[in-house]
């Protein structure tokens, strides 16, 4: 350091906080039409005056950089014929932009033990060497950030590979896959469309060569035996139409729209949380909230109104009340008698 506190860049040897200083210098002269003073640029770089010389110099010839002094307005910038096309070597980062990228993958590592793990791995142990070269305390991101999975289901690695692969090259793939709405095990070619991170698991928008259609696949139940020829392209049109279009993870076209209201307990919560993209919503006179929902198949939705319990009262359609009615008579009778 020097005696006013400035950073030395050369003289500490610290390649790091070198790069970390032209990645900065350029940010401020790439953008900018006026130009930056040599104390400007002292301050901004937190450099000593005699490293500033250096190190301008270091820009200049080894960089490339189309850096110029205008004597009439004092000051440096780009080269205005060069400015647009010169872009810095490689790839740079600095210590903001590297804590946010380890943070990421952070959280990629923690979406389901395992299954990213492989690919995760060997770039966050090399961005938090990065790190610990700016001293940016890399570790802080390991112990601060926490996810909590909910009823997450294991996915084997193998699978999610040859899903994801299938995918990406865009072939088809021979599954076996084991329904558990239907209780039965099947062999089938699908062409995929779609990976899915749904409610902690993972999920596979497919077409079905089998029943010749659209359908989601759980990757838990899901096992991957041999890759094909080329899958079938869905447009992204008749995708969204089929598997977002209604409430949940389960396909198929909107059938009607639920209207439920929460009591004014529950809105405090529920007034802030978006159940569909489609949805509605609006405050009752009496401080209760009313949430209007597209629907097709009414499973998922009928669970996450039975979690409210008697903050939760289905007004409309008919069926809908009436399936919600029962699913409660029937838990109720569970307690019907002591045990």
């Amino acid at each position: 350091m020097a005696k006013d506190g400035r950073l030395q860049i050369y003289e500490n040897n610290n390649c790091m906080d070198k790069l970390e200083a032209v990645y900065k210098l350029h940010k401020l002269l790439k953008g900018r039409r006026t130009v930056l003073s040599r104390k400007e640029l002292e301050r901004e770089l937190e450099l000593a005056h005699s490293t500033a010389t250096r190190f301008l110099q270091y820009c200049r010839d080894r960089l490339q950089m189309p850096l110029i002094y205008d004597r009439s307005r004092g000051g440096y910038c780009y080269d205005d014929k060069l400015r647009d096309a010169y872009e810095l070597p490689g790839l740079w980062f600095n210590a903001d932009e590297l804590n946010a990228l380890l943070t990421s993958h952070q959280l990629l590592a923690k979406v389901q033990p395992g299954v990213l793990e492989p690919y995760v791995a060997p770039l966050r142990e090399r961005i938090a060497t990065l790190l610990e070269h700016k001293r940016a305390g890399s570790k802080e991101v390991f112990n601060r950030v926490r996810i909590l999975p909910i009823a997450s289901r294991e996915t084997r690695l193998e699978d999610f590979q040859a899903c994801t692969n299938a995918l990406i090259r865009r072939k088809r793939l021979r599954v076996l896959y084991s329904s558990r709405s239907r209780a039965e095990v099947s062999e089938r070619w699908i062409s995929p469309q779609r990976l899915v991170y749904y409610r902690d698991n993972w999920y596979l928008d497919a077409w079905c060569h089998l029943r010749e259609g659209l359908r989601t696949f759980a990757l838990d139940r899901l096992r991957a035996l041999e890759s094909g020829d080329a899958a079938k392209d869905i447009d992204d049109a008749t995708l969204d139409e089929h598997l977002t279009r209604t409430y949940g993870i389960f396909s198929g076209p909107v059938t009607a729209r639920a209207v439920i209201h929460f009591s004014a307990d529950a809105a405090r919560w529920i007034a802030d949380e978006e159940w569909h993209p489609d949805q509605t919503s609006r405050h009752l006179s009496d401080g209760r909230w009313e949430l209007e929902i597209p629907y097709g198949n009414p499973t998922e939705l009928i669970r996450d109104i039975l979690k409210f319990g008697a903050d939760a009262e289905v007004i409309s359609p008919p069926e809908l009340r009436a399936q919600v009615k029962t699913a409660l008579e029937q838990a109720l009778a569970l307690y019907q008698t002591d045990q």
